[in-house]
């Protein structure tokens, strides 16, 4: 089943970007489009929340069960696209020595190193402990917190970042994004996630962009600004970080 055409532009671009669900889009999308595209990230967020959730209310008697079906899911939904710029970004960090060019060049490398895996392990099972956790509870509204501010943390992160190379996707995302109208669907995700969540969402919220100012500081000072690769591994390490408050809040 592929996605209709009628649907807007950047929206079918954002879940190109994010998923691997398939879309049929009218043509090929202006640069303006594209950079449109950031502004319907947590609505992707949404949406990958809303089927992870199936598994969740099914099997909520058996937790571990429900977890790794949750997280199996998240994997194929995304494709494994920001679980693969984690790795990038794992490795490049540590072969980079300190060295820009070096760093950049060493996220190209589509082979995967030791510290990747290491990181990858961790990092998933950090997501599995805070889902069982999660399920065990009867909070499954902490994964749409999740989802939802994670690919949020991405509008946040092209506001305020620049981008560390001069061409690619993650170039004319950054160019022709729409910064005055994204405030405003930051709002409205943050009010979402309040209304959901309650005290516990701004925690969450927290932990997100505590771990969000982190990372960029890394990027700053080694790259000076952003990738594809480590955006995806913001987003991952986002989520790994909201699942961890949550089992500390709940």
């Amino acid at each position: 089943m592929t996605l209709p055409a009628s649907l807007p532009v950047p929206l079918l671009i954002s879940i190109q970007l994010l998923t691997r669900i398939p879309v049929r889009l009218p043509d090929l999308p202006s640069d303006s489009d594209v950079g449109k595209s950031l502004l319907y990230y947590p609505l992707v967020g949404f949406l990958i929340a809303c089927i992870l959730l199936i598994p969740g209310l099914l099997l909520s008697h058996a937790a571990m069960m429900a977890a790794a079906l949750i997280l199996s899911g998240w994997v194929l939904i995304t494709g494994g696209l920001h679980l693969d710029g984690l790795a990038d970004s794992a490795d490049a960090w540590v072969g980079g020595f300190g060295d820009r060019e070096k760093t950049l060049a060493l996220m190209k490398d589509p082979t995967c190193g030791p510290v990747a895996v290491a990181v990858l392990i961790l990092v998933m099972l950090i997501k599995f402990a805070g889902l069982v956790y999660i399920i065990e509870h009867g909070h499954l509204e902490m994964i749409f917190i999740t989802l939802i501010a994670s690919r949020s943390a991405v509008i946040v992160l092209y506001q305020t970042t620049p981008y560390a190379k001069s061409s690619g996707m993650g170039a004319v995302l950054s160019e022709y994004f729409p910064k005055q109208t994204s405030y405003w669907v930051l709002a409205v995700t943050a009010c979402a996630c309040l209304i959901v969540g309650g005290g516990v969402a701004i925690i969450l919220l927290l932990t997100g962009l505590l771990t969000l100012w982190g990372l960029r500081q890394m990027m700053l000072s080694r790259i000076g600004g952003i990738t594809g690769d480590t955006t995806g591994a913001v987003i991952e390490l986002s989520e790994a970080s909201m699942l961890a408050a949550a089992v500390f809040c709940l």
